[in-house]
């Protein structure tokens, strides 16, 4: 079915159920319970996820398949971004010429910077990706203020009028599809709880499950066996008399308009662009959401956006008098001791935490999330196999 296998098409129907109910599962506590804090069913989290989500989906085929490490994806993502707002201050205010404008914008600037970059392998690429994502991001902050907006960056400006618009005088245009404003929301109270549900994060999520999809059928398909090639042996694959640099170039701009992609809804999402979008910590950021989730796994990439996106959103949140609030139960001495040795892993110091967990996954998990789901669920096959025979197992032949 789709061209998939019945593995594949699971998968692909339980990321779609997760991501169409994710209102309802990203909000387990009640309004009212001190645990509300750890919820991330509202709109701007869940449109990050499923956006950022994207954004490692693309460059988990680079990464993924071929083995370079590109430190420079951010740059595609902040091209894509501001096409993306340029195509909504000067043509139509509809998210879907932004969208296309955002991924066409940063496929031809991955074409031109992949024919550099692809010239070297290695660390060699990966510095030069770096390089080039430095420069563009110095570019924007700086020289090409009048493209870019410079440090204050772009928005939508009540003195902008888009060919395609009918906007009073004075009126601020705001981002919609055909008229549905993307920050329209419809609120669903059940009890305590409160579920959020959004035109912008839907419209976000089903742009990032046909990305899954396409994904699948290019880690399935003849392209993505070439590729998986060039990572495991390229000099062999040369002494076969195929030249590997058209493969990697194609999975290069592939990744990139990926990265364009999610640029395009961000813009979509919150209709405001700035240079700090290119910088090299958000390479550094999609590198990691890979590796934590699982390289070269299809749904890995998506679990990894989710767990920074949520430790960055919400652990970073969490502050002293919360930490008092929880352990106020204690003695006070006991409290204020206890308070001490959390805090520095929570609230500005939340990056310390991921710091652990990354090194933990690399250490304990090479394969990331993903390995360790498939160990759990391995631990939990086998005890249910033990148990069926009487817990005894037939000796290995």
């Amino acid at each position: 079915m789709l061209g998939l296998t019945k593995k594949d098409l699971q998968l692909m129907l339980i990321v779609t159920g997760l991501t169409m109910l994710a209102p309802f599962i990203l909000n387990p506590f009640p309004e009212s319970s001190g645990m509300a804090q750890f919820n991330a069913g509202y709109p701007d989290l869940m449109q990050r996820f499923v956006i950022f989500g994207i954004f490692a989906i693309g460059f988990n085929l680079l990464f993924g398949l071929t083995g370079y490490l590109s430190f420079g994806h951010a740059a595609f993502l902040g091209v894509g971004s501001y096409g993306a707002i340029w195509m909504m201050k000067l043509v139509s205010l509809n998210v879907i010429p932004a969208i296309f404008m955002g991924v066409i914008v940063a496929g031809i600037f991955s074409v031109a910077v992949g024919y550099i970059c692809l010239r070297r392998s290695g660390i060699y690429f990966s510095i030069l990706t770096l390089a080039i994502a430095q420069m563009s991001y110095a570019l924007a902050y700086s020289v090409l203020t009048p493209i870019t907006g410079g440090e204050t960056g772009l928005q939508i400006k009540s003195t902008d009028r888009p060919l395609l618009s009918n906007l009073a005088e004075g009126e601020t245009g705001r981002a919609n599809l055909f008229g549905m404003d993307m920050r329209q929301s419809f609120e669903l109270s059940i009890g305590d709880w409160l579920f959020t549900f959004n035109v912008g994060y839907y419209i976000a999520a089903v742009v990032m499950l046909i990305a899954f999809y396409v994904s699948i059928r290019i880690f399935r398909s003849p392209f993505g066996l070439m590729l998986r090639a060039i990572k495991s042996n390229q000099t062999r694959m040369s002494y076969t008399g195929l030249n590997p640099r058209p493969h990697t170039l194609a999975a290069f701009v592939i990744s990139g308009m990926y990265a364009g992609l999610a640029g395009g809804l961000l813009v979509a999402m919150d209709t405001q662009v700035g240079p700090e979008r290119m910088f090299w910590t958000a390479s550094g950021e999609v590198v990691l959401m890979t590796i934590l989730g699982g390289v070269g796994t299809l749904i890995g990439p998506v679990l990894g956006a989710g767990v920074i996106k949520y430790m960055e959103n919400i652990l970073s949140k969490i502050n002293k008098d919360v930490l008092h609030e929880w352990f106020a139960f204690m003695p006070d001495g006991l409290e204020d001791f206890i308070v001490f040795l959390v805090y520095p892993f929570i609230g500005k110091g939340w990056h310390l935490t991921l710091g652990i967990l990354f090194m933990l996954v690399v250490i304990f998990l090479p394969g990331g999330l993903v390995e360790g789901g498939q160990r759990v669920a391995k631990w939990i096959k086998n005890r249910r196999k033990a148990k069926d025979t009487g817990g005894t197992t037939e000796p290995a032949e």
